[in-house]
């Protein structure tokens, strides 16, 4: 047990010097933003913005990540930060993530083909345009909708759109279509469009170039004059978002106003032929692991480091919980009162996150505690205490259970030979319970690796966020998430395997005999 003890105080020893570090690091970097222009973007949402593995074609390095950024997106915060004379920093960010981002401070503007409509005018301020856009419809090639030459030709057509934005509402221009709900980003619908689970998307003219670019089986519509979308300048413009009162707002319309439309063509149509191939030849799965292995290493880097430690310092929460709560209360009232109140607050925090989503609790700390309290957070450090508090709780009641599964004879024994409370739990209760709780530790371990995935909310790069990044890059949706999967899996069935061989060890021989052992021991040897 005493060894147990030095490993937990080992690893928060070690915790707590890479916590200080990163918050070193952290406190650093923001003090040197002064001199740099975060934008936000997808890095997913080609032509405007895409990932790519190099440098290649003037591409920006993604903040906190071995990627880089390119598009028309990029090309013109380049130019913008160029002209205020700051260095870039593309923060790759989840679509549904921009806005809390821009709110809360964590980006200076949004640079992600955003169109100014009046909802998004109530929570921050747009610069004059930098593209115009035009809306299009994206099907299946060898559909009965690939001849369509209006949007009324759609009606009975299972449509969808991207999730909050305008080419949504803009579906209902279509009678009797079937609007399917909307979706996270444009590889998910492409995803759908291909299984056939809808039968075409709402999307603008250059990403429509760029489907049928990377897919043969897709087509771009091409509606007759006055047959398409009817849309306003506020939803076909695409501005910089920024926050309110932006002390640079009148300098990026200014450097607007000096590109002219054909400098702007040309961006464009640089972006369109700049994008990453999607070509692939031999074996696939050699392929993404040839192209995309470092990234789905430093994923899977990413997501066992915070599924282990957030386990291991929710195992330290969950027993130092467990044990509070089986404290037997004291004779004294005070005291009896002041342990009520603890156990009763425990008893809110258990409840609280085990019953709300991870994901909400997640995007609740790192926005929520940006925008209300001012605390600029680290991703990774915010994954980490989430999944760690996360895990306390469920833990708390899986120790409380072990516990409770030992025999009440023991600690009645060690009672009645003085020991305290606590050298009771120390040294009789606690052994057995850790034991007794292992395998459901274990499985909250296993569940931890899966879980990290809805962490891409607040865009951390694990396992799943690198998925979707290199999904978006080859569109080989399947090949990517068939070969995601078998890493989570590689991952799971091996640590089942390691903790059944710790459980096997604990328990040590199954012919162990206490009455030999003492004989051998306390036997002399006769010559």
């Amino acid at each position: 047990m005493k060894k147990f003890w030095i490993a937990i105080s080992s690893v928060l020893v070690a915790l707590a010097v890479l916590l200080g570090l990163h918050s070193t690091t952290a406190q650093t970097t923001q003090a040197a933003t002064n001199g740099t222009f975060k934008v936000g973007m997808e890095c997913g949402y080609a032509p405007f913005n895409w990932t790519q593995n190099t440098n290649s074609h003037g591409a920006v390095k993604i903040q906190g990540s071995n990627t880089w950024a390119n598009g028309y997106d990029v090309q013109t915060a380049k130019i913008i930060a160029k002209k205020l004379n700051k260095k870039l920093v593309v923060v790759k960010t989840k679509w549904n993530g921009l806005l809390p981002s821009l709110t809360s401070g964590k980006i200076d503007a949004i640079v992600a083909g955003m169109s100014p409509t009046p909802e998004r005018r109530k929570s921050i301020d747009f610069t004059n345009p930098y593209y115009v856009s035009q809306l299009t419809m994206v099907v299946k090639r060898s559909s009965k909708y690939a001849n369509a030459h209006s949007i009324q030709d759609f009606k009975g057509a299972k449509i969808t759109a991207q999730l909050s934005t305008y080419h949504y509402d803009a579906i209902k221009q279509i009678k009797g279509v079937l609007r399917q709900p909307a979706m996270d980003d444009f590889p998910a619908m492409r995803v759908a469009l291909e299984s056939g689970t809808i039968d075409g998307y709402v999307s603008e003219v250059p990403e429509g170039i760029t489907a049928e670019a990377a897919n043969p089986d897709l087509k771009m519509i091409h509606f007759n004059k006055g047959q398409g979308f009817k849309t306003s300048a506020s939803d076909t413009n695409l501005a910089i978002g920024v926050r309110k009162g932006y002390s640079e707002t009148n300098k990026i319309n200014n450097i607007l106003a000096g590109m002219s439309k054909k400098q702007r063509s040309q961006r464009m149509n640089e972006a369109v032929a700049n994008q990453p191939s999607t070509a692939s030849k031999g074996n696939w799965f050699v392929n993404i692991l040839k192209q995309y292995g470092g990234m789905l290493l430093t994923g899977t880097g990413m997501t066992l480091l915070i599924s282990l430690v957030g386990t291991i310092v929710g195992f330290i929460i969950g027993l130092l919980v467990g044990i509070v709560r089986t404290i037997p209360a004291p004779k004294n009232t005070g005291e009896r009162g002041l342990l009520a109140f603890a156990k009763w607050l425990l008893s809110v925090y258990i409840e609280v996150f085990r019953g709300t989503p991870m994901i909400v609790q997640a995007a609740v700390l790192y926005y929520g505690a940006a925008q209300a309290l001012g605390v600029n957070m680290d991703r990774t450090v915010a994954a980490l205490i989430i999944v760690s508090i996360n895990t306390g709780a469920y833990i708390s009641e899986i120790i409380r259970g072990g516990i409770i599964s030992v025999d009440p004879g023991q600690t009645e024994a060690a009672s009645a030979l003085g020991m305290t409370h606590w050298q009771t739990m120390t040294k009789v209760v606690l052994p057995q319970a850790v034991r007794n709780s292992l395998p459901a530790v274990t499985n909250e371990f296993i569940v931890n690796i899966k879980d990290t995935s809805v962490l891409s909310i607040i865009s951390v790069s694990e396992l799943f966020f690198t998925a979707e990044t290199i999904a978006g890059q080859n569109f080989q949706f399947f090949h990517t998430y068939l070969v995601v999967s078998l890493i989570y899996l590689v991952l799971t069935f091996t640590i089942s395997r390691l903790f059944r061989l710790i459980e096997k060890h604990l328990d040590g021989p199954k012919d162990y005999n206490v009455m030999n052992n003492q004989m051998q021991v306390e036997t002399p040897k006769i010559k």
